[in-house]
């Protein structure tokens, strides 16, 4: 089993689970490729995640023995697809704690899921009828943060050009956290919904959000999570969480591309009028006007991703068989390890917080003079992989004054001779820039 030598400081537990690092990358194929002559380095995962071999396989299995469409047909291959469409969207509602699995709306990717609310709040806006906590206008408010994803930024800013209502935002500290110091004063009456990233993509941040929450609630607005940064590497469970809607995707825990899950409470998204209209969504459609299923099926216009949503079930079983907390606490350990580690680099900067205290395994940086792009294709050129640029997040390069920054983020598969491998790197970095 692998060990992890935890830098002094760092609190020491006995009683916290573990896995055999080794085992868990002998399940991913791609490890084994070399970059350059080097062996690969990935340090990118939280662009993408790799696949093991068990999700890999369900995905090959379903579109040789079990292909067919949904919902539609009563032969035994369509039976057969909708019972492991529906089963993954049971292990999804497992895996994060939702009261029912109608709460599940599978979408392409957390970008859509979080489009698909801003769009029930725009169409719900055009109707007298519709309920009054999605319609909005002048003087109603939106609120997310200096900390978003552009997912997280855009989608807003479109639904208050549509509807007039203004959008504001939670600024970032020095230290890379949320500023919660105008909370009162910006969390208010007028606000309809707060949406907020659960762990920042390029800060690394946890952000704690029960302060928030309570203030929402006292407000009467509602509250959506960006957890596509948290449930591939946390234990969440959307009751505790207290959120009114999360999303996450599937090709950051393990999953296949092309598949991300709206999570949202069962009569909020039963008062949410449609976005997308079409086959599967409908309850009966006359040439007159056509009522609605219900939820989650008035969200699933048209074919859906059904062998990712397979694939997708399979990576849940993946990481509940390793233990989200045993892969909580690995990630905690790394991220101790590679913050003390680059510590040692000369003049390197963090971004975000600098101790393993409220943030995730996520660390960007600047090496001195050197553009990220730079420091990206050197790394490389030794196996190392990591993401350069402004990483979907420019208003937060934009609030520390640099144009990009690079990034090595990690997941399950890391290991701190990896971490010691990306040292390396920027030390021939800082030679070949000298």
């Amino acid at each position: 089993m692998t060990t992890i030598a935890i830098p002094p400081g760092m609190p020491q537990y006995d009683d916290v689970p573990r896995f055999d690092v080794a085992r868990v990358r002998a399940d991913f194929p791609i490890l084994n490729r070399e970059i350059n002559g080097y062996p690969l380095v990935y340090l990118d995962s939280a662009n993408t995640s790799h696949k093991p071999r068990q999700v890999l396989d369900v995905l090959e299995e379903h579109y040789a023995l079990h292909n067919a469409n949904v919902s539609r047909s009563v032969h035994t291959l369509g039976t057969e697809a909708t019972e492991a469409y529906e089963g993954a969207r049971a292990k999804v509602a497992a895996f994060i704690n939702a009261p029912s699995t109608d709460e599940v709306v599978f979408t392409k990717n957390s970008t859509e899921a979080i489009n698909i609310v801003a769009y029930a709040f725009s169409n719900a806006s055009l109707r007298p009828d519709a309920d009054p906590r999605f319609r909005l206008g002048p003087g109603d408010e939106v609120v997310i943060s200096e900390m978003e994803h552009h997912s997280n930024i855009v989608p807003w800013q479109l639904l208050c050009e549509r509807t007039g209502a203004t959008l504001r935002w939670f600024p970032v500290t020095e230290g890379g956290r949320l500023d919660e110091s105008g909370l009162e004063d910006l969390v208010t009456e007028r606000t309809k919904i707060v949406s907020l990233v659960h762990v920042s993509n390029i800060l690394g941040t946890v952000n704690a959000t029960s302060r928030i929450t309570e203030r929402v609630r006292a407000v009467g607005a509602l509250l959506l999570l960006d957890c596509s940064q948290s449930v591939p590497h946390l234990p969440i469970d959307v009751v505790d969480l207290d959120a009114d809607y999360i999303v996450f995707t599937g090709h950051k825990m393990c999953g296949p591309t092309g598949i991300g899950v709206l999570w949202g409470r069962g009569e909020l998204l039963a008062a949410m009028p449609p976005v997308f209209g079409g086959g599967s969504m409908i309850e009966t459609v006359t040439m007159a006007r056509t009522t609605y299923a219900a939820p989650p099926a008035r969200f699933e216009a048209g074919t859906p991703p059904i062998a990712e949503a397979v694939a997708l079930g399979a990576a849940v079983d993946y990481l509940t068989g390793i233990g989200m907390r045993a892969i909580q606490w690995h990630e905690k350990e790394l991220t101790a390890y590679a913050l003390d580690a680059l510590a040692s680099v000369p003049d390197l900067r963090i971004f975000g917080p600098t101790v393993p205290v409220g943030r995730g395994g996520t660390i960007s940086f600047a090496l001195g003079d050197v553009h990220p792009h730079d420091v990206g294709q050197v790394l490389d050129s030794l196996g190392v992989q990591v993401r350069v640029g402004h990483h979907c997040a420019k208003p937060v390069c934009s609030r520390f004054g640099v144009p990009a920054m690079t990034r090595a983020s990690f997941y399950l598969y890391t290991t701190t001779e990896e971490i010691d491998a990306l040292v390396a790197g920027l030390e021939q970095v800082r030679k070949v820039f000298d």
